[in-house]
């Protein structure tokens, strides 16, 4: 988030327990005006938790939840300018998309007049590009269409924030890569915060301006989706955003700047450290899969390691590698298909080598 970022929630030193059980333990998190943050962790790791004391479904056991720089510890969820769109959509089955849409505007106090109501609906609808389908029943809606009416009813109300709890998990996969851009357009286009939640790590990715991620109840790294990906700070955010390969390593040689570390198969590489790391330490070297190249032909690279191809994945795009060196074992390689097309497939079996350049080793603590 910019420094300049004015700050629309907020969460300070907040814990939630249930019973013995500690959902969330000191989470503290500023978000941004207009920004769209994602928790994104496995199941049971506290973002949803965090989601519901955001939307004052839950009240936090420790801490301070605050809204425009006001403590709303007790205040309750209706009271809130906070809207949230659910995983099920929550829909009325038996009334229309449009009386779907109006029933947040007809709970308001003062009432809303009808002709308001029916203006800012259809609004809605646009917004969403569902124009005209104001008379429709639910069950006569596509998933995405529903997903669609469901976004409408959150935002008629014109929230400082709107919750996201893994709302595209319904959805096939190609209907879930259209929302999302549908998503970032329509939080463009409003201005509103968007807060996800989701255990989707592409998702995450492909939406978010930062992403916060969570292990055990506990906040572990808060950054953009780059930083997360090319700077992860444990081996926990690097094996959960995206894909790497890790293999153990001693340190030979410590800088600032730069770690020289010793392989299992007795290579020396070089990496970036991520925290100070002492000569003669264990440590976790990190490598995407992305950033290996597969060749049958030895590299000119400074590290070049024999392996054996256990199998391939075609996967349009790329094709993924299980590789084997017998000193590291068995880890991914990913191939564009512009780069195999020249080289050719490989086949299980196979003999080959693989390298990597400069700069492409992480070094994490184990």
């Amino acid at each position: 988030m910019s420094v300049t970022m004015q700050t629309i929630a907020e969460l300070r030193g907040v814990t939630k327990t249930f019973g013995n059980v500690v959902a969330a333990k000191d989470l503290n998190l500023s978000i941004g005006k207009g920004e769209f943050l994602s928790f994104l962790g496995p199941s049971g790791c506290g973002k949803t938790t965090a989601l519901r004391m955001l939307a004052g479904f839950e009240k936090p056991t420790e801490g301070q939840v605050l809204l425009d720089g006001e403590v709303v510890n007790d205040l309750d969820a209706h009271h809130r300018p906070v809207n949230m769109v659910f995983q099920h959509y929550a829909l009325f089955p038996h009334l229309s998309v449009f009386d779907n849409i109006a029933y947040g505007l007809r709970q308001q106090r003062p009432r809303v007049d009808k002709q308001t109501i029916a203006t800012k609906v259809e609004q809605a609808l646009e917004t969403v590009r569902l124009g005209g389908f104001g008379p429709r029943r639910i069950w006569e809606m596509s998933g995405g269409q529903q997903q669609r009416v469901a976004l409408a009813r959150a935002i008629v109300n014109e929230p400082k924030l709107l919750l996201l709890d893994e709302p595209m998990a319904a959805l096939d996969r190609k209907l879930r890569k259209e929302m999302q851009f549908e998503l970032q357009n329509l939080q463009r286009q409003l201005g509103i915060t968007f807060v996800l939640v989701t255990h989707d790590q592409e998702e995450a990715l492909s939406m978010s301006d930062r992403i916060c991620v969570m292990e055990g109840g506990s906040i572990v790294q808060v950054g953009s989706p780059r930083e997360l990906y090319d700077m992860p700070r444990s081996r926990y955010v690097a094996g959960f955003v995206g894909t790497s390969n890790f293999f153990d390593a001693t340190v030979t040689d410590s800088a600032a700047d730069q770690i020289t570390v010793r392989l299992a198969s007795g290579q020396k590489v070089h990496g970036t450290p991520e925290m100070p790391i002492d000569a003669g330490q264990e440590v976790c070297v990190s490598i995407r899969p992305e950033q290996i190249t597969l060749t049958r032909a030895l590299p000119t690279a400074e590290i070049a390691l024999p392996v054996t191809i256990q199998n391939r994945i075609f996967l349009g795009e790329h094709t993924e590698y299980l590789a084997r060196n017998e000193a590291l074992g068995d880890f991914h390689v990913l191939v564009p298909r512009q780069a195999e097309l020249n080289e050719g497939t490989f086949n299980a079996g196979e003999q080959a080598f693989v390298s990597w350049g400069e700069g492409a080793l992480l070094i994490l603590e184990k």
